[in-house]
C-alpha cells in the first residue's frame, strides 16, 4: 500500500506526485493516456506576466506563488534529468486591430501598473522596433497599436511534462500507464482502493492511504461515482505548428486583450498557432475550418513565406469550471479524497503551487493560501465558463 495515489497523468498530477515523494510519501500515479495525447502536452506554455500586490484574489495569489516555483523546479528539473524545459522570460504583446481594441489595450495598462507589472503601451512604429516580425501587419493597416509586457514567458510543456516524469521516477514514483478508474469503493467515508483496468487486459487494484484526482477534463466523470459534482466541463482548443525559414518573431503575440488567439514562438523558426475555445465534449478531434483560421491568422500577421510549412495540428481539452476557478482541496464528504482540476487555461501556470497545497493539505501542513475560494463544494457564480483566466 502506498502513502497516496494520484489519479491523472498530466502536468497537475505529476507536480503533485514529485511534490509528494520529495516530502518522503510513496506515491503512485495512473494515467489513462499516453502523455503524448494529455491536455498539458498539447498546451501551448504561455505564462502571463505577475508580480505580488496588496489585494491580490485567492486566484492570483496561486498563480504568483506557481510562477516563483516554476523557476526554481525548472533548474531543479534540469540538474535531475538534464532535460532543459525551455522555460523563457521571452516577453509578450497583446496587439490592437482596431482603435477599440487599443483603447482597451491602455485601460488594461492601467490595470497592470496597479498590479505592479511591468508594460508599455506602444504605437505601430515603436511596436515595430520591440518587434521587426510585425512590420507586414503594420504595413498592411492590420495593427493599430500594442502592449508591451517585458516578463510574459514560455514553457516548452512536453518537455516540462517529460522532465516531470523522469523526476518522478527518480523520486521511486511508481506510474502506471494506460490504467483506467471503474470503481472507487467506499467505507465509513473513506475510499478503500481502486478497481482499475489497463490497456494490458489486466485489473489491478489500487490500495492506498489518500487519494487524490488529478485528472483534468475527466476529473468529474471520476468524482460522479461519488454522487459528487464538480460544475467541470471540457472546452476544446485546437492549435497549429508552423516551421517558418527562420525564427521570423521572439514574442508572444496575443490577439487583442482577451490572448485567445496568439502566435507562439519557438528559438528554431517553429511556431504555435492558437487558439479556440469550443463546448465540442469529450471530442478531441482538429476541425478545418479551425485551423485554416489559424493558418490565415498568421499568414496575414507575419506575411509568412511559400517556403513556410504547416507541419502538425492538434487538440487538447481544458478542464473548464462554471465560475472560471478550480477546485482545489479535500473532496467534501472523503476522510482521504483530494481533488485539483478545473484550472481550465491556466492549469501549466498554476501547476507548482497546486502540487505544494495539495502536498501540503495531505501531510497535515498549513496552506499558503486560504483554499475556501478554491473549495469543491464552494458557491459559484454565472461566470461564462469559457472566459479565460
Amino acid at each position: 500500500m502506498v502513502d497516496c495515489c494520484v489519479i491523472g497523468g498530466g502536468v497537475i498530477g505529476l507536480s503533485i506526485a514529485r511534490e509528494l515523494a520529495s516530502r518522503g510519501k510513496s506515491v503512485q500515479v495512473l494515467t489513462q493516456e499516453d502523455r503524448k495525447s494529455t491536455t498539458s502536452w498539447a498546451a501551448a506554455g504561455i505564462l502571463p506576466p505577475v508580480s505580488p500586490y496588496a489585494d491580490a484574489t485567492s486566484l492570483e495569489q496561486l498563480t504568483l506563488m506557481s510562477d516563483r516555483i516554476h523557476y526554481q523546479w525548472s533548474r531543479e528539473l534540469l540538474e535531475e534529468t538534464g532535460i532543459n524545459n525551455g522555460l523563457l522570460r521571452c516577453g509578450g504583446l497583446h496587439i490592437a486591430r482596431t482603435s477599440i481594441e487599443f483603447d482597451e489595450l491602455r485601460n488594461h495598462a492601467t490595470t497592470l501598473h496597479q498590479r505592479n507589472i511591468r508594460c508599455e503601451i506602444h504605437t505601430t512604429d515603436s511596436l515595430c522596433q520591440i518587434e521587426p516580425g510585425l512590420r507586414y501587419a503594420v504595413s498592411e493597416g492590420l495593427i493599430t497599436g500594442g502592449l508591451f509586457t517585458p516578463d510574459e514567458a514560455q514553457i516548452r510543456t512536453p518537455r516540462h511534462l517529460e522532465a516531470l516524469r523522469q523526476s518522478c521516477l527518480k523520486r521511486n514514483v511508481e506510474i502506471l500507464d494506460g490504467a483506467s478508474v471503474h470503481a472507487m469503493p467506499v467505507k465509513d467515508g473513506r475510499i478503500t482502493h481502486l478497481e482499475c483496468t489497463t490497456t494490458k487486459n489486466t485489473s489491478p487494484r489500487i490500495d492506498a492511504n489518500t487519494f487524490c484526482i488529478a485528472a483534468g477534463a475527466w476529473s468529474g466523470k471520476l468524482v460522479e461515482t461519488l454522487d459528487i459534482s464538480l460544475h467541470t466541463k471540457p472546452v476544446r482548443g485546437q492549435i497549429a505548428l508552423l516551421q517558418l525559414p527562420q525564427p521570423t518573431f521572439a514574442r508572444v503575440i496575443n490577439i487583442g486583450l482577451r490572448g485567445v488567439d496568439y502566435l507562439l514562438p519557438r528559438t528554431d523558426g517553429k511556431v504555435l498557432v492558437g487558439s479556440t475555445l469550443e463546448n465540442a465534449g469529450f471530442d478531441k478531434s482538429t476541425t478545418r475550418e479551425a485551423i485554416e483560421r489559424l493558418l490565415n491568422l498568421a499568414t496575414n500577421l507575419l506575411g509568412a513565406p511559400a517556403t513556410t510549412i504547416h507541419t502538425h495540428s492538434w487538440s487538447g481539452l481544458r478542464p473548464g469550471s462554471s465560475d472560471g476557478i478550480p477546485s482545489i482541496g479535500s473532496l467534501p464528504g472523503y476522510e482521504n479524497v483530494y481533488i485539483a482540476t478545473g484550472h481550465f487555461r491556466a492549469g501549466m501556470h498554476q501547476s507548482t503551487g497546486t502540487a505544494v497545497l495539495i502536498a501540503d493539505l495531505v501531510t497535515g501542513n498549513q496552506t499558503a493560501i486560504d483554499l475556501a475560494h478554491f473549495a469543491p463544494d464552494r458557491q459559484r457564480s454565472s461566470q461564462d465558463p469559457l472566459m479565460p483566466h
